[in-house]
């Protein structure tokens, strides 16, 4: 079965190909981009919420190209900022792709003078699995954390650098690859979801 997953960031998409290598290597499917189909647009995402903002997408990439479709919405929710940003992190302040320098520094802005006490955060993650013409399904992951008070670490991307783990004593961004792979909003997202990929991938195998 091929699989689209329906997203423009190349971080992101690093990451779906890294989490769907159980189900490619046992030849179950083979994820595919929106590069690869030459698709460069993407819908407006209105939705309130991250499930409605995936949903979105899943469906309307599904349709436009035929192929099942996983999309995500996905962000960070900081406590001290009543939630944001919520779902408008990837355009926080008006702020627009690879800028993520900029959202962190507004962040920091926004917390600065915040004790520690109050800067619990977590990533969340709603994958939305659309078959053309047919239903969608939703899962969801998420971490907790803490607002560091500076960015640290070279790997990941987006608010990783100032995303604190406890647990590990280090930001999202210093972890290796797959260690987040493992314990990320997105990783467990991609663990609830793996069922029904699994489950779809034999029902399409079933039906050529």
């Amino acid at each position: 079965m091929r699989l689209l997953i329906a997203t423009h960031n190349p971080g992101k998409l690093r990451e779906y190909r890294d989490l769907c290598a159980e189900l490619q290597d046992e030849g179950m499917l083979k994820v595919v981009s929106l590069a690869e189909l030459g698709v460069s647009w993407e819908p407006d995402e209105t939705g309130r919420t991250f499930a409605e903002n995936a949903i979105l997408k899943a469906t309307a990439f599904a349709a436009h190209t035929g192929l099942p479709t996983l999309a995500d919405d996905s962000g960070l929710e900081i406590d001290a900022l009543a939630g944001a940003p919520g779902v408008r992190s990837a355009r926080y302040g008006g702020t627009g792709r690879g800028e993520d320098a900029r959202r962190i520094q507004l962040v920091l802005e926004q917390l600065d003078g915040v004790p520690e006490s109050q800067r619990s955060a977590r990533f969340r993650c709603v994958i939305a699995l659309a078959v053309p013409g047919g239903a969608v399904e939703t899962v969801q992951g998420a971490v907790e954390g803490v607002i560091g008070h500076e960015p640290r670490g070279e790997h990941g991307f987006g608010y990783d650098p100032i995303f604190y783990l406890p647990e590990f004593g280090c930001t999202m961004a210093q972890l290796d690859p797959a260690t987040k792979n493992r314990i990320s909003h997105r990783a467990r997202a991609m663990q609830a979801a793996l069922p029904l990929l699994r489950r779809l991938a034999a029902q399409e195998g079933a039906s050529e």
